[in-house]
């Protein structure tokens, strides 16, 4: 028997059984109906466990992504002659060395900056409010500088503001306790990312059938590396900024820069629209000081965005995401919807992943039918 001939015995075979489970399903209707009744009950229940186990779930996400985003700082000591088990000691050292100084320098003072802050900011108002420059200012722009004023302080003093950035669905602000376990989880888990993070793949590989591996395992790993670079170019990037912001509110005499410097790093790594967003933010805090200090800070964020816009991020980022514009600001409205600033985070190298699949895999397809 030729392989034509096997290949039309398999296919009758195949209809021949596909026929006699339909007549069995047509003539036992209620079998049929209990076996589709199991089948969503099953699927409820996974999505209830799903949900109860969300934080579980988003906190290994987390540290997932964490993994990715310092395997490119791996690779660059690899590439520099060190070996590989060497550069993960070395770069899980400078992992916990940079939480440690987090939490033992910077943490501190940001606390009290942010209370002396909530604490000032009525007061800071009333008195910009009464001053004769901010009327006439005001007037001339037909009370735009009220209403954006009146937007960032609402924006400050909105306690939802802070759980979104925080991580939406964690919400760290609820509780304390609950923030400081899942933050060591994640710290502890991220670690263990680092280490394994090759063999966890390769496990996974295993699972995909040989024909097909070599493919899946193209893809998925250029998929990964464009995550890592993504994440580890946005952090680059926002800590330069959070750097410049603090250093520019210093340099014009606003109080509490040290805080609205680290509000700036995390806000700054919402594509696209961060920067705008502390800039807003940075302008009218500046404008608490003095109309000068106002517009000195507002000249010299418009000029670091077009200096981060232009050369910043072409050398950090290079190429690791190739988004449109378009699907990456969508991207970042529904990641930041759902997940907070997480979502908005690491839903461009997602986006980023999708687009590559349909590109190399579905369109390819389409076209070969």
């Amino acid at each position: 028997m030729n392989t034509a001939d096997r290949l039309r015995q398999r296919n009758s075979t195949r209809a021949s059984e596909a026929e006699e489970r339909g007549s069995l399903f047509a003539n036992h209707p209620l079998r049929w109906g209990f076996i589709v009744t199991l089948g969503v009950l099953l699927a409820l229940g996974l999505a209830m466990a799903v949900v109860n186990l969300s934080s579980v779930v988003l906190s290994v996400f987390i540290a997932a992504f964490v993994a990715l985003g310092l395997d490119p700082l791996i690779r660059w000591f690899q590439r520099r002659g060190m070996r590989r088990g060497v550069a993960i000691v070395t770069v899980i050292l400078l992992f916990v060395g940079v939480i440690v100084g987090i939490i033992w320098l910077v943490v501190p003072p940001v606390i009290g900056q942010a209370v002396s802050f909530a604490k000032a900011l009525p007061a800071e108002l009333k008195d910009l409010y009464s001053s004769g420059w901010f009327d006439r200012v005001n007037e001339a722009t037909n009370g735009m500088l009220e209403s954006v004023v009146a937007w960032v302080s609402g924006i400050i003093a909105d306690p939802d503001f802070w759980a979104a950035v925080g991580g939406g669905a964690l919400q760290f602000s609820a509780a304390v306790l609950d923030g400081i376990s899942t933050g060591v989880f994640v710290v502890v888990l991220s670690i263990y990312f680092i280490a394994t993070l090759d063999t966890t793949k390769r496990a996974c590989y295993t699972l995909v059938s040989a024909s097909h591996r070599p493919q899946v395992e193209s893809y998925a790993e250029r998929i990964m590396q464009s995550i890592g670079r993504y994440l580890s170019g946005m952090v680059v990037l926002a800590f330069m900024n959070a750097v410049f912001s603090t250093l520019l509110l210093i340099a014009v005499g606003v109080p509490y820069a040290l805080f609205i410097g680290a509000m700036a790093f995390f806000i700054t790594l919402i594509p696209l629209i961060g920067t705008v967003i502390t800039t807003v933010i940075m302008t009218v805090i500046a404008l608490l000081v003095s109309p000068v200090a106002g517009i000195v800070v507002l000249i010299a964020m418009l000029v670091y965005m077009q200096v981060e816009a232009y050369i910043f991020t072409p050398k950090v980022m290079g190429k690791a995401v190739q988004v449109p514009g378009t699907i990456v600001l969508i991207s970042a409205l529904a990641g930041g919807t759902l997940l907070g600033l997480l979502g908005a985070l690491v839903a461009i190298p997602i986006s980023a992943g999708i687009l590559l699949i349909i590109r190399e895999v579905v369109v390819p397809k389409q076209a070969r039918s």
